[in-house]
């Protein structure tokens, strides 16, 4: 009887699958070697997209306070800069594979700030908005380009699409804004 326990055992453990939680995909930079001192960032304000998290879950962007379900929107205007608002990224002619040439914001770059105390689902909230925004902007031109969405493209159409809105969002080390924006 133990050996059929055993058995029946080992057969579920082999023939049953883990569920894994996936989590945030993010590309990080490769490590400096430790003699190199850190290079100093040099990013024109005018490419930064400033979102802070206080506390108390709030957001504060550009300076403003905002909503959530604004942030979207918001994010892909800044992106796109399609009236080449002098307040907004620098756009750069570049000749894109597949694409031909296309004015771009290549330098533009999502600066996500948050507090110690912001809650994770906050957290979380904020950057699915900012993963969303992108998504739709490659979603559109793909769509415009391609007349298929971004996930049914060959891979050769999204590194071209890729090039047009490369995902830039930059996450701070949390601090300690207190509730107070």
């Amino acid at each position: 009887m133990a050996d059929i326990a055993f058995l029946l055992l080992i057969f579920f453990l082999v023939t049953t699958s883990m569920s894994t939680s996936t989590g945030l995909s993010r590309r990080l930079p490769p490590p400096l070697p430790p003699d190199q001192p850190v290079p100093p960032v040099d990013i024109n304000k005018r490419n930064l997209f400033v979102v802070k998290v206080n506390s108390m879950n709030q957001l504060m962007v550009q300076g403003e306070e905002m909503q959530l379900k604004d942030l979207r929107e918001k994010v892909k205007e800044f992106i796109k800069n399609e009236n080449d608002d002098p307040t907004m990224p620098v756009k750069v002619r570049m000749n894109i594979p597949l694409l031909g040439e296309m004015e771009v914001t290549k330098d533009h770059v999502i600066s996500l700030q948050n507090d110690v105390d912001t809650q994770y689902q906050a957290y979380i909230n904020v950057q699915n908005e900012l993963v969303a925004a992108y998504n739709e902007l490659r979603n559109e031109l793909s769509q415009q380009k391609f007349g298929k969405l971004f996930d049914d493209l060959a891979d050769d159409q999204k590194e071209a699409i890729q090039d047009v809105y490369p995902m830039k969002i930059s996450e701070a080390e949390p601090k300690n804004y207190g509730g107070a924006k």
